[in-house]
């Protein structure tokens, strides 16, 4: 069980009860301090927090339009922001970035998702591979570069980072230049030499240490560690998507007084996230994240063909349009997530993204005029079978695929023409609010 569900369900306690009483704010604390503590939070960070929440939750004026229960879990959300850190703001002007970080952080990944990250903001980017201590690091970093649209610079017959940050230097005209340096199994002086002779030549405007949510309250000896070697100005957490203790990654790092500028939800260039505290513990509290999700459709519809994908004609092949745009907004779980939708099975989300998938080889696996017209697919068993065999996919998934896609075409028919259906199916979408707050 992750954090964000052992949260809601302690709070899920009091928000289910018809009246809050003093016991029941106790044993609310009690709840938390476990749910913390199982998910490596520090236990003397556990103890200052639940006793803060206690104090205030019990003490501290409350607004007049909020109720006790409310008041209550606005102290614990200002308390969770408070202990997972400052939020950050990426600056967007031109300037050079050292990332450093341990084997096994996602560090060389991590590069390239921030250059894919100032891609998308209108920045021309360079990246150098400038590890020479893992094999292979640099062959990555060139194929990583060339998938997300980055300048790839490195000489692979030097040996020494600092020379080859120096040529890198002098061919870039980027304005992001981002250095990928060189990690070790442990924290060790040689890494310390390394990153300060690199430092030293590259002088660089940030520095980035990638620290994976999977080693917990570790990451703040590390990240310490790493800002006395070469000051950090953010660090980046990877693996938050698949990690029960990304939450006592997160608060140690805080702790350290070092902040967290990106997380990692993701195995894709896109999948990376800005940090924003508040916004952090609101997913967690299953507080729906809709201004974050919006942005996302924002930047989407930007980048397609809008009037090819919101055609009036629902088709197999704007359907196809749909799937590959839905794709973009990241995993299906983090999607819900936003949307608030925290405990919905995992293996529902990852059944419905397998679902996904299938319908798209089997789109790919259908001519032009299949994909114009659904009918010519109808019990034509040849078609189905060749179908099939393209996609890797069985016949009966196949005529799955085409009943389910038979119904939606049915219900796309039914709204467009029938006036009372659209009626109904827009007065029960309007009790659904975008404007969802907890109380605050």
């Amino acid at each position: 069980m992750d954090l964000g569900q052992k949260l809601r369900e302690a709070l899920a306690k009091l928000t289910n009860k018809p009246y809050v009483s003093e016991e029941d704010v106790k044993l609310l604390v009690k709840e938390l301090q476990r749910a913390l503590i199982s998910s490596d939070v520090n236990v003397k960070l556990v103890l200052a927090i639940s006793k803060r929440i206690e104090e205030r939750a019990l003490k501290s004026e409350k607004l007049s339009a909020l109720s006790l229960k409310e008041h209550v879990m606005k102290v614990v959300y200002d308390e969770l922001a408070l202990m997972m850190g400052e939020s950050y703001s990426p600056r967007l002007d031109r300037h050079k970035i050292l990332v450093c970080g341990l084997y096994g952080s996602g560090k060389t990944t991590s590069c390239g998702k921030i250059a894919h990250f100032y891609r998308s903001k209108g920045l021309s980017v360079g990246l150098v591979g400038a590890d020479t201590d893992r094999p292979a690091a640099r062959e990555q970093l060139e194929q990583i570069a060339k998938t997300v649209g980055a300048t790839y610079y490195t000489n692979k017959e030097e040996k020494n980072p600092a020379r080859i940050v120096k040529e890198a230097m002098e061919k870039s005209k980027d304005d992001v230049l981002i250095v990928d340096s060189a990690g070790r199994s442990a924290f060790d002086e040689a890494l310390v030499g390394e990153l300060k002779a690199v430092a030293d030549q590259l002088k660089q405007d940030e520095t980035f240490l990638v620290l994976s949510a999977d080693i917990g309250q570790i990451a703040g000896k590390q990240a310490t560690e790493f800002n006395s070697a070469v000051p950090l100005s953010g660090v980046i957490v990877t693996k938050m998507d698949g990690s029960g203790k990304g939450g006592g990654a997160l608060s140690a790092v805080g702790a350290s007084n070092a902040k967290i500028a990106f997380i990692g939800v993701g195995e894709k260039p896109a999948d990376l996230e800005i940090y924003n505290a508040q916004k952090f513990v609101g997913r967690l509290l299953g507080v729906p994240d809709f201004e974050g999700l919006l942005e996302k459709i924002k930047k989407i519809s930007e980048e397609n063909d809008l009037k090819k994908i919101e055609s009036d004609e629902l088709t197999i092949e704007t359907f196809y349009d749909q799937l590959k745009a839905m794709k973009k907004l990241g995993p299906l779980g983090n999607v819900m997530s936003m949307m608030g939708l925290n405990d919905v099975p995992k293996e529902y989300a990852q059944q419905s993204e397998e679902k996904l998938k299938k319908f798209e080889a089997m789109i790919g696996s259908m001519t032009r005029a299949e994909k114009k017209d659904a009918k010519l697919l109808k019990n034509n068993v040849s078609r189905i079978g060749r179908i099939a065999r393209g996609s890797g996919c069985t016949e009966k998934e196949v005529k799955e695929f085409l009943n389910q896609f038979e119904k939606m075409e049915k219900m796309v028919g039914m709204f467009k023409h029938n006036r009372g259906f659209r009626k109904k199916m827009e007065k029960m979408m309007s009790g659904v609010s975008p404007n969802i707050k907890m109380g605050m």
